[in-house]
């Protein structure tokens, strides 16, 4: 057992201030393409929900597309990941079909959790996607609880468990802190600081605002990453799969990033002005950043990137055509996946 810990923190720089990290042509153009469609898919769904044909929650994910795609590319295909509830862009990153998690969000038969899960409940273990979680801060646990699976097999694997900067006030968070600590887990805890917990910005409601700094206590090293740049945060992810691979257990990550949509679709979002949502969305957006990276070094022409958003948005056409036209669950399946006393 490695004994030899790494405690350090460190602050992201501001947005601008770092040269911009290596990446070719051909990784830039999966990153953009990755994005753009958890962003058309997301409109759509929203779309689609206006329409009364998504029911229950739904919760989002325009605007922080650069952490779950910088997750994905930072960590091997079999390593886990689990989040909460806003969790479509996971399961795209991830490889699951957009015509699937769109059926799911409309509760049909061919959705990813047979139509029962919905919007804040989508699973994909053949991908290694451990869910959405309804309950806030609960898949943090969960997370450490895959983590200790991959010690024990020594598989190499390393555990992702993605929560809310609200999130990061439950007490089982820091029960799962303690324990992957102390047993030294393969596990990233990643923060996904998008500056409001459901309407309440960071500022109010919590007692030290630097979220990479809650693992302290337990010997967690911290380090804040510009979640709106999809190469920093696979760069941030990389390091600390690796460093959690060789024996020296769990990391922190706090991915400073925005929403650009309510909580929910229930959600106005009244508490913040538009000039501040609007001052993100033209000075750091995430996809926006790829793109005029791609034209200045001309990786592509402004017709290519006009044409790929075409085709994303075909294919986001289709996901949602297939999941209007898809059954609904059969009324048997109340009684399936349930657990019945004997």
């Amino acid at each position: 057992m490695a004994t030899n810990r790494r405690k350090s923190r460190s602050k992201t720089a501001a947005p601008g201030e770092d040269a911009r990290l290596p990446a070719s042509g051909h990784e830039l153009l999966g990153y953009y393409r990755e994005m753009l469609t958890i962003r058309r898919f997301e409109e759509k769904a929203g779309q689609l929900y206006g329409m009364g044909l998504i029911g229950g929650f739904c919760h989002l994910y325009i605007g922080q597309e650069a952490v779950c795609t910088g997750i994905k590319y930072g960590l091997r295909g079999d390593d886990s990941i689990i989040t909460g509830y806003r969790c479509h862009g996971f399961m795209l990153a991830r490889g699951a079909a957009p015509g699937a998690v769109m059926a799911e969000l409309t509760g049909r038969a061919s959705g990813v959790s047979r139509g029962k899960g919905g919007s804040m409940h989508m699973f994909d273990q053949e991908h290694a996607f451990y869910g959405g979680h309804g309950i806030v801060g609960a898949q943090v646990p969960l997370g450490v609880g895959l983590a200790l699976s991959h010690k024990y097999l020594a598989n190499g694997k390393v555990s992702a468990a993605c929560f809310g900067e609200g999130a990061a006030n439950q007490g089982q968070v820091y029960e799962a802190f303690n324990m992957a600590s102390l047993w030294h887990l393969p596990v990233i805890f990643v923060i996904e600081n998008n500056q409001y917990a459901m309407g309440t910005s960071i500022a109010r409601a919590k007692s030290g605002t630097e979220m990479f700094e809650r693992g302290t206590s337990f010997g967690i090293p911290g380090r804040q990453v510009d979640g709106m740049d999809v190469l920093a945060v696979k760069q941030a992810i990389e390091e600390a799969a690796l460093n959690s691979r060789e024996g020296n257990g769990p990391a922190l990550l706090e991915m400073m990033t925005y929403r650009y949509r309510g909580h929910s679709m229930s959600d106005p979002a009244k508490y913040r002005s538009k000039e501040e949502v609007s001052k993100v969305r033209h000075e750091h957006d995430a996809i926006d950043m790829v793109r005029t990276r791609l034209l200045d070094e001309s990786h592509a022409t402004e017709e290519a990137l006009k044409e790929i958003d075409r085709e994303v948005k075909a294919v986001v056409a289709e996901a949602a055509d297939y999941a209007q036209s898809e059954p609904e669950p059969d009324a048997v399946e109340l009684w399936t996946d349930v657990m019945h006393a004997v």
